[in-house]
């Protein structure tokens, strides 16, 4: 037992319990949100102090329950997958396979935080609440799932995984607009090549979990590469869509089809010859991406 009386015990389970929400994921999520908070609103916030202050209170709620409602997410879908966890090496350590966690502390942890997003949204926005509930219900019972059985299922995926940025437009203008609509399109679309590399990455451990992907169904990788390759031209040719729409200057548009052009250099080599190296390449290149994209966007908006 530690000086300060906690035992290891608890220090163990909250770990595993973080573990659950997985941090990173919920992180981008969480970055999503803000900026759809922050495009919704718009630039230049009234000054009058309870103006702002009414504004800095709805972004951090929409912060915090964005946070609980992906933390939920992910802790459930890590409920509904141990068995198949236990099977793979890259997740059999998690809290479940590992035995860290018990199977009903998992469920009432996930359930109370998948339940928390909503309610603390509701504070915001009846609306931006509901995407969140829709969120948590597609992506763990339609969703993960359906993993099981095609591989379509990467395309319903990212519909939940592209719903936070609408519900944090929601929560700051009060309505979804046509720009609110590119930006879902955006996101939705960066999750295809994201998934697909780390699909190639990982073929033989999502084989061992006995989900259906492209890459183990056609172990050849031509159906990968083809999908990595097309899904990237479409989210670089999508990522122009908020210059098109109006109110963003040049500066975004150049500096967009930069960033696009850079993700489909990274993915061409994919598509000529499917490789871990040019896959892990792709993959880390979406990651840079996403948060390069988000910076252009809030700073041609005129937030800086």
């Amino acid at each position: 037992m530690r000086e300060d009386g906690e035992p290891p015990a608890v220090r163990g389970a909250v770990r595993a319990c973080l573990e659950l929400t997985k941090p990173g994921i919920t992180g981008f999520v969480v970055l999503s949100a803000g900026v759809g908070f922050l495009l919704g609103a718009g630039p230049g916030w009234e000054l009058e102090a309870a103006h702002l202050d009414g504004r800095l209170l709805d972004l951090a709620l929409t912060l915090l329950g964005t946070a609980l409602a992906a933390g939920g997410t992910n802790a459930l879908n890590q409920w509904l997958e141990r068995a198949a966890d236990a099977r793979m090496r890259r997740t059999r350590d998690r809290p479940l396979p590992g035995d860290r966690l018990s199977s009903g502390a998992a469920l009432g942890f996930g359930l109370l935080l998948a339940a928390g997003g909503p309610a603390v949204l509701l504070l915001v926005d009846p609306v931006a609440a509901a995407l969140a509930a829709l969120t948590v219900a597609v992506y763990d019972l339609v969703y993960t799932p359906l993993k099981r059985h095609t591989w379509l299922a990467t395309i319903v995926g990212g519909v939940p995984g592209a719903l936070p940025i609408l519900g944090g437009w929601q929560a700051a203008a009060g309505e979804l607009s046509a720009e609110a609509w590119i930006l879902f399109a955006l996101l939705f679309l960066w999750q295809l090549p994201h998934f697909f590399a780390l699909d190639w990455l990982l073929r033989e451990d999502y084989r061992r979990g006995g989900f259906r992907t492209l890459a183990t169904l056609r172990p050849d990788g031509g159906a990968t590469s083809v999908a990595a390759v097309s899904t990237t031209v479409l989210l670089a040719a999508t990522s122009l869509l908020p210059w098109a729409a109006g109110g963003l200057g040049a500066g975004y548009a150049a500096g967009a089809s930069a960033l696009g052009g850079g993700l489909i250099a990274l993915a061409l080599p994919v598509g000529v010859s499917p490789s871990d190296r040019g896959a892990r390449r792709l993959f880390l290149g979406t990651l840079l991406y996403l948060p390069a994209v988000y910076a252009l966007l809030v700073t041609a908006a005129g937030w800086w």
